[in-house]
């Protein structure tokens, strides 16, 4: 029953909006109303695989609140009804109360409740679930006799059944016999075609539907629900959005990037690459379902404290001088030396020429940014405009954005941690002030405006290593500062300088690799990094929350 219901609605959903299907809906309202730290205990635990693990979860609620409103339908129906229109009421709560909701995001789950109690009623009854007692089995040739007796004279005796003979069924009464003839009247024969006479105690057991009829509507029940699920999440995944992804062509940089320099990776086993593939970039965001937002429909609204208010299209964005530029994006969530973290090319047009346009008023300072689906950032002004490479994204590492990762456009600013630099899928952008708005995070207790922290992490060796000369190395970052140098010791001994690599600016990580002359017996390894105002990594361990965490990065190695 739930399983078509929700293949249903998710049909629906994928036909017109499908943000309203139900578990997309309750699975975000769920994500919204997450604590920070069961957000980062999730990330932590799940990695980039949180949202399926979250849908996973909403799954297996859904299948035991099915069974319970299963078992209640079979002794009364009307119980397995008021048990999905619960069901009902909660993704039709989850779906209203959605930042971008509409009146039409009802529809999925109002229609998926709708064939889910049709299902319902026709499971139970294929179960045999509220079965008449004291049914006749088809056949039988049979009726009970009622318990009290309504003809004149005697009661009946238990083996007393009424004739199913046509031609007795409407006799009259016959006349009560006399005193005389009571003896010699024979006692009634059940004219039953087969079978003993039937006794209270001997009632026959109310029909059952066969076991066949109950799979057969099980499986196509479960059939169907797939069906939907298929369908709504092929219908989900816009025609538009693949064809324009497979044929966009984005015009040359005005301001192409040089080439890389030599020796930015240092080609060493194990140690991430200088140039992160779009397959493997990191992926954090609220959104449950990635948007498709084709681009001819997509549009940017600048507005709020500005004397003149913009509203561009994707035609008149690619119109723009576009500029390329290497950028390392980190998320805020990352633990020390953690995953979260990637360096890509990316080309986009200036944020920061759009935003001069519209003339922001005195007393701005804050860019509340907004996603297609509902989510916010906000983007200190005075960062975007201090002359760092601050870009309305439309292309990474050569190709389109993928859908995943903002397309068709997306802010990269670099030196901010994402949840405050980074919109994806942007479509509003309001100019305001830090006290007047509070963005998505900064809701839930997380700082208003998040520079990146001077980290680093280990990379290699990821395992055990053989006594002798070994190869430690690890990145560092510090996006718009630059990363001057990196040390390592091991067992809490002398900081050892680390060598660098060569990097194309301030706004990406940097290789580094220390040459190690491992004895034998079980190592901590440590880094730490320097930027270039003077400042170095702390060892102070902080979580993420509320402003990125810091620490040394370590590792422990085995050497045999």
């Amino acid at each position: 029953m739930a399983w078509v219901a929700l293949g249903v609605s998710q049909l629906v959903a994928g036909i017109g909006r499908p943000q309203g299907s139900p578990v997309a809906a309750v699975g975000s309202a769920a994500i919204d109303n997450t604590p920070p730290a069961v957000k980062n205990f999730a990330i932590s635990a799940f990695g980039s695989h949180d949202k399926t693990a979250l849908i996973i979860g909403i799954l297996v609620v859904l299948a035991v609140f099915s069974a319970a409103i299963g078992i209640a339908a079979m002794r009364n129906l009307r119980n397995g009804y008021i048990g999905l229109a619960i069901f009902a009421v909660i993704g039709l709560a989850a779906a209203l109360t959605r930042p971008n909701a509409a009146l039409v995001d009802v529809l999925p789950t109002l229609i998926g409740a709708l064939v889910g109690a049709y299902a319902l009623r026709l499971l139970v009854r294929a179960a045999g679930g509220q079965a008449r007692r004291g049914a006749v089995p088809p056949g039988t040739g049979q009726v009970a006799a009622p318990r009290t007796a309504r003809t004149r004279g005697a009661t009946p005796p238990p083996d007393f059944t009424v004739p199913t003979d046509p031609a007795l069924a409407g006799s009259p009464d016959p006349a009560p016999p006399t005193a005389g003839q009571a003896a010699e009247q024979p006692r009634p024969v059940s004219r039953a075609r087969s079978g003993p006479p039937t006794t209270d105690d001997q009632r026959p057991a109310p029909w059952q539907p066969g076991r066949r009829s109950f799979l057969t509507a099980g499986v196509v029940a479960l059939a169907a629900g797939g069906v939907g699920t298929l369908g709504g999440r092929t219908l989900s995944e816009r025609s538009s959005v693949s064809t324009a992804l497979a044929n966009i062509r984005f015009p040359k940089a005005a301001h192409p990037v040089p080439p890389l320099p030599s020796g930015v990776d240092l080609g060493i086993k194990g140690l991430s690459s200088f140039m992160t593939p779009n397959s493997s970039f990191y992926r954090v965001d609220t959104a449950l379902l990635v948007p498709q937002v084709a681009p001819q429909s997509w549009q940017l609204r600048i507005h709020g404290m500005v004397e003149r208010e913009i509203t561009i299209n994707f035609h008149e964005l690619l119109k723009r001088p576009l500029i390329e530029d290497y950028i390392t994006l980190c998320c805020v969530s990352n633990p020390v030396a953690g995953p979260y973290i990637g360096n890509a090319k990316w080309l986009g047009a200036s944020l920061a020429s759009l935003l001069r346009e519209a003339r922001p008023r005195a007393g701005a300072e804050q860019l509340l940014c907004t996603s297609v689906d509902g989510f916010t950032s906000g983007t200190p002004l005075a960062t975007v405009l201090d002359g760092r490479d601050a870009l309305l994204a439309v292309a990474m590492n050569g190709a389109p954005l993928p859908v995943a990762h903002g397309f068709p456009a997306r802010m990269v600013t670099p030196g901010l941690y994402g949840y405050v630099s980074a919109t994806k899928w942007v479509t509003d952008i309001k100019v305001t002030t830090f006290r007047g708005e509070l963005a998505y995070w900064a809701q839930r207790g997380w700082s208003q405006q998040g520079p990146i922290k001077t980290e680093s992490r280990i990379d290699v060796p990821g395992g055990p290593v053989s006594a002798g000369r070994t190869q430690v190395a690890g990145v560092a970052w510090a996006q718009h500062k630059g990363i001057d140098a990196v040390h390592v010791r091991v067992d809490h001994g002398p900081w050892q300088q680390a060598r660098l690599a060569a990097v194309p600016g301030i706004d990406t990580w940097r290789q580094w690799v220390w040459d190690w002359d491992a004895a034998r017996g079980t190592h901590l390894i440590e880094a730490r990094a320097t930027d270039a105002t003077g400042y170095t990594q702390t060892p102070v361990q902080q979580p993420p929350e509320p402003n990125g965490a810091s620490g040394y990065p370590s590792v422990s190695v085995s050497v045999s």
